[in-house]
């Protein structure tokens, strides 16, 4: 193992000296312990030491570093001391190691950093091999190679390594939404090719997804949310846009915000959910679909990562927008014509005002969770507005309640149903609030817990009861369902159990309201 390291350590010492600058401080060799992500961090002002190689490309680096990253308004480079107090940064490179995008400063002024990365993963490769993760003290560095494109996540939020993975996996899918997977063949041409150019005025794309790692479980959980609304209601929807869906509308999809209305496909023809994550994510970032209708190419990686799609994308009310995707790339005006039928339709079945309230009113709350499992939904009901002010108040009277929160001393949830490969999620409600802090903390545990349960080396397991210091967490996976809860910490554990369950039959007896029954289950 020391051959191997002094080997690692000569190489891309070499190799990371002449990308980036000569420094002569930097000490190679055995004696040192400088290796492969030690060198590339001196290189870069970021020091560590210690590296443990394995055969399942996992690299574990001991020691401290002092990466701050900054913001990427401010224009800054690696050696900026606000630049590196960020505790996460993403970049997409070339295999030529040229910066392609960077979530915080300049592409231009890192384009020494980039030669670095670049060179890691050159060497790693060289060797027959190919780097997945480094660990430096409590930093993570997690890379992903996509042919002659390079993605790379530096974190210290104590995320696992599995979720870093899906984050540049989803950045990656946003990139090919944007250029197509054809892009690759620009850079057979010219290994220097610059893509930067493709992608301008996108940082904001690439932002906004960024940023929904932090607070969208769509973004690991590979499901979509909907509005929750009455079944006769989702009814009218689906049924208009089933009606215009033909051999020249592919996909015809009615969201308001990140939430799913309806969604009709011609024969055959599914969207995966990370597709609906990444097509809402373009449509809501960008605020020039607000100003006018428009007709956009767009690539729907998971339906065909090589080619493009043409959607017609039009905000009919508030938030809520339609979206009709076609082949056709003269067929903007029957998309029109399409889109004027439906929302006629809206309108007079009074579609868009139910959104609009459900969007204010309809979520789920813990401290309504019936004490008797058999429950009737309330939102079909014509008398909805009453009955949610009665459930408002029934919030403060509550006599069941362990301290504060739900039944059972229940925090939060979320349901994921794995037939539909739809999820819903309760709102946050005190103790837990909607500070982001807060929000943040309890996604990155659900994070931990999901990505626990679906180790493959293990194979998937089917409960899980953890407790730390600011929440008890359960998990519980069926043929069926995916169910993950907080509760408080001083919460019995029967108790914890018995309340899931009621939670499951809580969401049964909702599933017309809460869910899109009529969606065509998606091939993994």
């Amino acid at each position: 193992m020391e051959a191997v390291l002094a080997a690692v350590d000569m190489t891309v010492g070499l190799v990371a000296v002449a990308a980036v600058h000569p420094i002569s401080a930097v000490q190679l060799g055995m004696g040192s312990w400088s290796n492969l992500a030690s060198v590339a961090m001196e290189l870069n002002g970021w020091r560590g030491s210690g590296m443990q190689m394995s055969s399942r490309c996992t690299h574990s680096l001991h020691g401290q570093t002092h990466m701050q990253l900054s913001l990427r308004g401010q224009m800054q480079d690696d050696m900026s001391i606000k630049w590196r107090k960020r505790k996460k940064h993403f970049f997409i490179i070339s295999h030529a190691g040229k910066p392609i995008y960077s979530r915080y400063g300049d592409e231009n002024k890192l384009a020494g950093f980039s030669a670095t990365l670049q060179a890691i993963i050159s060497y790693v490769e060289n060797s027959g091999d190919s780097v997945r993760l480094v660990q430096a003290g409590n930093h993570q560095i997690a890379f992903i190679m996509k042919g002659p494109i390079y993605l790379v996540c530096i974190s210290c939020t104590e995320e696992p390594f599995q979720a870093l993975k899906m984050q540049l996996e989803l950045l990656y899918g946003q990139m090919l939404l944007i250029l197509t997977k054809s892009i690759e063949k620009y850079f057979g041409k010219n290994a220097k090719f610059d893509m930067r150019p493709l992608l301008g005025g996108t940082d904001v794309v690439f932002s906004s997804l960024i940023h929904s790692f932090s607070w969208n479980p769509a973004t690991f959980l590979h499901a979509y949310t909907c509005v929750p609304l009455s079944c006769a209601t989702r009814q009218a929807a689906s049924g208009i846009l089933q009606d215009v869906v033909d051999s020249r509308v592919i996909f015809a999809i009615l969201m308001c915000r990140h939430k799913v209305i309806s969604i009709a496909g011609a024969e055959k023809a599914t969207l995966h959910p990370d597709d609906i994550l990444l097509l809402s994510n373009f449509i809501v970032s960008s605020e020039s679909f607000r100003t006018s209708e428009a007709f956009s190419p767009i690539c729907i990686p998971r339906y065909n990562s090589t080619a493009f799609l043409h959607a017609y994308v039009h905000y009919l009310k508030d938030n809520t927008v339609l979206v009709l995707l076609t082949t056709d790339h003269n067929g903007f005006y029957h998309l029109k014509d399409c889109r004027i039928r439906i929302e006629t339709v809206l309108n007079k079945s009074n579609v868009l005002n139910e959104v609009k309230t459900s969007m204010l009113n309809a979520g789920l709350h813990v401290e309504d969770l019936p004490s008797d499992p058999i429950v009737q939904s309330s939102y079909g009901h014509q008398q909805h507005d009453k009955d949610h002010k009665l459930a408002v108040a029934a919030r403060e009277t509550k006599k069941d309640i362990v301290g504060v929160g739900g039944p059972g001393g229940l925090w939060h949830f979320m349901y994921k149903s794995i037939y539909l490969d739809q999820y819903v999620a309760s709102e946050f409600s005190p103790p837990l609030t909607s500070h982001r802090a807060q929000k943040s903390s309890l996604l990155r545990a659900y994070q931990n817990l999901y990505s626990s349960m679906h180790i493959e080396a293990l194979g998937p397991h089917k409960m899980q009861y953890r407790r730390d210091r600011n929440y008890i967490l359960l998990c519980w996976i069926t043929q069926d369902f995916e169910l993950y809860a907080a509760f408080d910490p001083l919460a019995e554990k029967s108790m914890a159990v018995a309340t899931s369950n009621r939670v499951c039959q809580w969401i049964r007896d909702l599933e017309n309201e809460i869910f899109f029954l009529g969606a065509t289950p998606f091939s993994w």
